[in-house]
This record gives structure tokens, sequence and C-alpha cells, in this order.
């Protein structure tokens, strides 16, 4: 640069400066400002998400005591004066409600409780009858949802604006009226929103029109000038009151938006950079004259060899155009171990070459010196000093100087021992990874999606599939409908995870499992897959199937022998009973007996009318016909057959079983009671083996009680039968308490184990067969000990099966993993 250059330069230095520390200025200023003001809307916003979750939980407090009060009335277990009594101390204990009204499916007011400051007659009272208006449409919107609903905040005349709440009235599933209550918004605010968010910030509640509700609300302030006129904007936050909606919304407004701290930081900041300015103009110049000095030092001292020497790690070395050695670099000194003095001046061939690779390293020289070398360089064996070796790499290129004159040919070396060790270890990795999945005993393949090209497959999918993607697809398809029906996107051609993030999709998703039958091979197969990323980059599939063939026919070969311990089990049962059953069935064929004795006597006397006559074969017919019942159930209890459910009906079931129950208490001398309760829901279960469990436990029963030796008044066992819910899902409740000893504790804990049992002579199978019958209808079995004072008298066995959950289940003995 000129001197007239540098002088220019000079004078505009200091010009620029200034300007840039106007433009800093005023950056400053606008950024802190925008920091302050997000700072404060942040803080505004924070507390009133605080403010609505607090008036949110509190809304819902009120509107589960409400729910709670509804189911008793809805109930039938209050009436309208216990009704009155409830709702007041409801609006006694929560200054924010204002009323709480019953009122019937006709829309007429059963009974009403106001708070003292609120009249009895309310704007949507028509006498007794609910008024048409707001209150109307939220009595039909509760009547037709069947759930609490909140009407639009209401503004009466000269009144505080107040909130409806419709509860309504259900009695079995219809609807039966509504509980109205009514909310002061006022109150809402009040009691509902902390106290230090009140007194931070003017808070308020609108409506979904903005209309002021409650609260107060501050105008916006003009600006401090017409080029800011944000400044006068106030700083609010407002949210939607759940569960409400945006019907009423909560705002929250701040008092005052703070510029102290702009004005004191800009004061400061002006000082700090005015000084900093001064100061680095004057350093600037100073640095400026030190480096023009220290230039001329290092160009008089620095050269372009001890340049080189110190920046570079890489062996360098180079060579006249006759081929010897003018320069090397310490770098290469220190790999081949020769100094500088011994390499200088050598020719082919050179110190650091083996002695068997002469020939070949002596070629590439040639064509070294004759310009056609790999401009990709070549590898070779180096010779240390002290007799090691070392692979290299050389990449060779011309040597020309400042001039442009061609004076030889310089090259870099790199040692690459290091990455070559890490190559063969990869290689004999891969080999061995290799050797691994060739002697699986799974076939495992990965294939693209969306293309037909097998990327990898092992010998086990080779032999079952060949070496084509037809057997991979095969067990994608088939194995992604077990558990979800063939879609059209699962026909396409593109993945369903196609667009996706590749890292997300491969390092979260799950693993696909199934169990499919490849009629192909004969075999069952246990197929996993899930996306991976492959070498490439490209997202791909692998599919692991393994051969469960032997697995399956064990599972089916426990599930047959599953069903014959179950038919042994209602033998066991009928063989315990035998004796009960022969005394049971004596009685009708004694009867049979003596009605057919006194008719042969009577007639061969010729003293017997024919109505008479009628009268006692009618007698004979029914006792045969007794007979015939026990026998008919006994048969079809203990008949073996294959599981099969059904829609039955609960009632008969229980018939069953006490019609068979009660030959075991006659004999043991044993009151059955039982409680059903009306209209229990059908169950799609296998009756039989219902029954099968529930003669089990009432025989226990009869036999726990004949252990302990009760009073007669006391050998009792009770059935009771009710709905019930469990984990949100409707079922029936069976029980059966006995007024037995109870069970130990070492028996409770080891009640279900096979072939434990607390008789000498039980074969502890029937107890473990019943939590199995009841745990495959997706039920559970509990049984507890009951306590009188410290002492046990009795003990229940529990168990349900839920209503909903299994419709259309499979018939059993099918397994819900199988393909076909």
């Amino acid at each position: 640069m000129s001197s007239q250059g540098r002088e220019r330069l000079i004078h505009f230095a200091p010009l620029a400066a200034v300007v840039l520390f106007l433009a800093v200025i005023a950056t400053a200023f606008w950024y802190l400002r925008l920091e302050e003001m997000h700072r404060e809307q942040e803080a505004v916003k924070r507390d009133v998400e605080y403010g609505q979750q607090r008036l949110r939980l509190r809304l819902l407090e009120r509107q589960e005591q409400l729910m709670r009060l509804a189911r008793d009335v809805s109930n039938r277990e209050l009436s309208a004066p216990h009704f009155l009594i409830r709702a007041e101390s409801l609006v006694a204990q929560n200054p924010e409600l204002l009323s709480v009204s019953w009122i019937d499916d006709r829309r007429r007011v059963i009974a009403t409780q106001a708070s003292v400051s609120v009249s009895a007659q309310r704007d949507w009272m028509d006498g007794d009858v609910l008024k048409a208006g707001e209150a109307e449409a939220g009595y039909g919107l509760a009547r037709d949802l069947l759930q609490p609903v909140y009407s639009q905040p209401i503004t009466p005349k000269d009144s505080e604006a107040i909130l409806q709440l419709h509860v309504p009235l259900t009695l079995r599933g219809k609807f039966s009226g509504e509980l109205l209550a009514e909310y002061s918004v006022d109150g809402l605010l009040r009691y509902g929103v902390p106290s230090e968010v009140l007194a931070k910030y003017a808070v308020a509640l609108l409506d979904d029109k903005a209309a002021l509700l409650a609260g107060q609300s501050i105008p916006d302030r003009p600006g401090l000038s017409e080029s800011l006129p944000w400044t006068g904007k106030v700083n609010e936050y407002e949210i939607p009151v759940s569960p409400v909606g945006n019907g009423l919304v909560l705002r929250a407004q701040a008092w005052r938006t703070s510029q102290g701290v702009v004005g004191g930081t800009l004061f400061w900041l002006v000082a700090v950079l005015a000084s900093m300015t001064t100061w680095m103009l004057i350093a600037n110049w100073r640095q400026s004259q030190r480096r023009q000095q220290a230039q001329m030092a290092l160009q008089s001292e620095t050269s372009f060899r001890r340049a080189m020497e110190n920046s570079m790690l890489t062996g360098m070395r180079a060579l006249d155009l006759q081929g010897r050695i003018i320069y090397v670099n310490p770098a290469f000194c220190q790999m081949t171990g020769w100094s500088e003095d011994e390499l200088i001046g050598q020719s082919q061939p050179f110190s650091y070459w083996p002695y068997e690779d002469r020939d070949t390293l002596a070629a590439r020289l040639e064509e070294e010196l004759e310009g056609a070398s790999d401009t990709a360089g070549f590898q070779m064996r180096v010779l240390r000093k002290d007799g090691t070796k070392f692979d290299a790499r050389l990449y060779v290129s011309p040597l020309v100087d400042a001039t442009g004159k061609h004076g030889g040919w310089m090259a870099s070396m790199t040692d690459i021992t290091e990455p070559n060790r890490v190559r063969r270890q990869l290689s004999a990795s891969y080999e061995r990874f290799t050797t691994v999945l060739e002697a699986l005993d799974a076939s495992v393949s990965v294939a693209p999606l969306g293309s037909e090209e097998l990327l990898f497959a092992n010998k086990l999918y080779r032999q079952w599939f060949g070496t084509t993607t037809e057997g991979h697809l095969k067990l994608v398809v088939r194995g992604g409908s077990a558990e979800t029906p063939v879609s059209d996107e699962s026909m396409d051609a593109v993945d369903s995870f196609a667009g996706f993030p590749l890292h997300n999709l491969t390092s979260s998703a799950v693993a696909e499992h199934a169990e499919i039958y490849m009629e192909r091979l004969g075999k069952w197969l246990e197929v996993r897959s899930r996306y991976l990323n492959w070498v490439d980059g490209r997202l791909a599939q692998m599919v692991i199937a393994t051969d469960i063939t032997v697995r399956r026919q064990a599972e089916e070969q426990a599930a047959a022998q599953a069903e014959r311990a179950q038919s042994a089990s209602r033998l066991i049962t009928m063989g315990e009973m035998a004796s009960s059953v022969a005394h049971e069935l004596n009685q009708p064929l004694t009867a049979i007996s003596n009605y057919c004795t006194g008719m042969i006597s009577r007639i061969r006397g010729g003293g017997i009318a024919e109505q008479d006559l009628l009268n006692a074969l009618d007698k004979t017919a029914r006792q045969a016909q007794r007979a015939g019942q026990v026998v008919q159930h006994i048969r079809s209890f203990v008949k073996r057959s294959e599981p099969r459910r059904q829609l039955a009906e609960v009632p008969p079931m229980i018939d069953q079983v006490i019609e068979l129950a009660e030959i075991e208490m006659r004999r043991r001398q044993v009151r059955l009671t039982r409680q059903i309760a009306p209209r229990l829901p059908p169950l799609n279960v296998d009756p039989i083996l219902i029954e099968q469990v529930l003669l089990n436990l009432i025989k226990n029963g009869a036999e726990s009680v004949d252990a302990a030796h009760r009073a007669p008044v006391n050998r009792l066992v009770e059935l009771r039968v009710v709905p019930c819910v469990v984990d949100g899902q409707q079922a029936v409740q069976f029980s059966v308490t006995d007024s037995g000893r109870g069970l130990s504790a070492e028996a409770l804990a080891r009640l279900y184990e096979a072939f434990f049992s607390t008789k000498s002579e039980g074969l502890g199978i029937g107890l473990n067969l019943c939590r199995s019958i009841v745990e495959s209808h997706q039920g559970r079995i509990s049984a507890e000990n009951l306590y009188n004072s410290g002492q046990p008298v009795g003990c229940r066995f529990t168990f349900w099966i839920p209503v909903s959950s299994i419709q259309g289940t499979p018939e059993a003995g099918t397994n819900n993993k199988t393909i076909a």
C-alpha cells in the first residue's frame, strides 16, 4: 500500500470506530429492552399458568363433590331433606358456590339450597319449573351427553356474573334429572387464584367475547415516543380456564413496566464503551507500529526451510532430477532413524530400502523420475536404522522453485502401520462375524425398504428360501400381520416409516415379534424384525426366523394335558361324592319300588280305582325323572369335551352347580345359602369349566366346615354372585364363604401350587386347575381368612370374570400367537 493510502486509512479509522460505537450503543439499548420485556412476559405467563392450575383444581374438586352428591341422589340414597342438608354443608364450605339445586327429568325443581346472600327465587326458575334460557340449554346438553357440562358465564342485570355447572343424574344408565350448581365468578377469582398472583397483577376473568366478568383491567398507556410505541403496551397474558373452556378466560396484567434497569445499564454501557474506544484507538496505533517492526525482523530471520520443518509432521524427502536426495525434514529422519547428514546425497539403493524390496522400489523410483508416478501414492515398507520395518505410504509431486523452474521431486511419507493393523483386525472380525452368522440355527436376512435387493443372508436362510428376497418379504408381511390386519399401506412398496428420521427410528423402534407357520417348509417360525441403518446409510430391515416347531408341539401337548387334567379333576370330584350320589339316587329308586309294589298288590286285590292308579303312576314317573336328572347332571359334568366358550347366563350355571353340590351338602349336614344379584350380564365363558370351579370351591368349603366340627347352626357355606368393576372394566364376582377353621399362613402362600394339598388324601390339583381356568377367562382368584376377635372363623374364596374384555375371544385351545 502507498503512503497516501496509509494516511487515508489513519484518518478514517477513528471515524469508523465512532460509527461502530454508536451502532453498538443502539443495538445494546434495543437488545436490553427486548430482553427485559421478554423476562416480564415470561414472569406474567408463569404466574397466570400457576393461577389457572389452582383455579382448575378448585373447580375439579367442586365438580367431584357434586358428582358424588349426584351419585347418591341417583341411587335414591338421599331424600329431599337430606339433600338440602348435604347441599347446605357444601355451600357453606365453599364461598364461591352460590346455590345447588335438584331438578328432575321433567324440569321440576325438587329442592334448592342457596347461599345466605342469594335470594331463594333464581332467574332461571319459573315457580318451581326450569325456565327457558341458558340454564335450560345446559340442562338439555347434560341430558344428551350424560356428563357434567359448564354453561357460558351469565351476567344478570344489577348482579355479579355467575357460572353454572349441570351434573346429570342417571338411573340404570338413563337420564333422571340433574344437579344445577351456580358459581360466583367473582368468588372463583378471589378464592381460586392465589393471593400472591392477585397482589402482583391486575387479574380478571373474561368471557369468550373478552368482556370483563370479574376483577380489574388496566388500559394501554401511551408510548414514550412515536418511534417507540411498544413502550406503552401493557404486559399481559391470558389463558382459558379448564374444564370450563374458552367461555372463561383468566387474564393478568402487570401494573407497570420497569425501565430503570435499561436506563442505568445504558449509562454505564456508554461510559465503559467510551473508555474502551479511547483505549483501543491508542493501543491499535501502538500495536501497528510494533507489528511493522516485527514483520521486518521476521522477514530477515525466517526461511522457507525452517517454516516447513517446524510446521510439518509428515516425513518430507526431496530428490533432484538425477535421483539424489537433496532434502529431508526432521520428521523423515525420526521415522527412519537415519540422520540428515547420512541421507542427503544418497542415490539408489537408499539405506532405508529393505533388501528384499530393492528391485520393486527401484522401478518405482524410475517412474517417479519420469513423472509417471501415481498421484494417489503407493505403499512401501521402510527399513529403520535399528533393523525394524514399518509400513508407509508415499505421495510424489514435482518440486518447483519460486521462479517456476522444475528442480526435482518432492515426496511426503506417512506411517500407516497402525491403520494397516486395524484394517487386518477388521477383516478378521468380519470373517468371525460371518462364520458365527453362518453357523446360527436361525435364518438371518437383511433387505432395504422398497427394494428387492438382498443385502445379507446366512446359510440357513439360503437353504430355506434361496438367494432372493422372496422369503424375506413373506416373513415381513406375515409376521407383521400377527397383531394388525393387512392394510393398503402394508401392501404398498413404500414403508410406513418413510420420511422419519433414520436415527430416531433405528434407535427407539421396538423389535417386532410374531409366530407364523410356513407351509412351504412345514415349520413353525418365530420371526423377529427391526429397522437398522445399513453401512451405506440406507434404511434396512433385519429379519431373524427361528424354527420353533418342537416348542409349538410341546405347547400343544401341554394344552392337551391341561384339558385331560381338568376332566380328571371333575372325575375325582364325582368319585369323592360317589356315596352321596348313590344315596341321592337311592331315594327316588326306593320310592319307585314302593309305588310299583303297592300298585301290584292293590291291582291283584282288585281294590284300586283308576284315579288312584294314575296318581301312583304319576308319582312314579316324577321319581324316575328326578333320578334321571341327577344322572344327566353328573354325566354332563364329568363328560370329557373340548372347551367351548359361549354367551352364558349366570343363574342357570348356579342352578346346575347347586343341584350337584346339595348332594354333598346333605351328606355332610352343611347348609348351602346363595345370594345372586338380579340382572347379571351374560359372560362369554365355558359353562362346564366355571361350574367345575364353583363346585370345587363349594365342596372344599363343606369339607372344611365338616372338619371343624361346627355346631349345626354354624355349619353353612355361602355362595354370593354380584356385579363389580375391576381396573375400570365390568365384571361378575363369585365368592364362596365357609365357616371352617380357615387356612394356615403356609397354605395361603402355597395354595395354588400343583400337588400341594391341605388334606391328607388330597391330590393337590383342584385349586391349581381352578386358578388356570379362571385366568384363562382373563379373571383372577384369591383367598382370605375371616376372623372374629383374632380367631379364624372361616375362609372366603373369590374370583371374578370380566364381562366386556373377552367378547369375541377365540375358543379355548387356540393359540393367539398362531398365524395360519
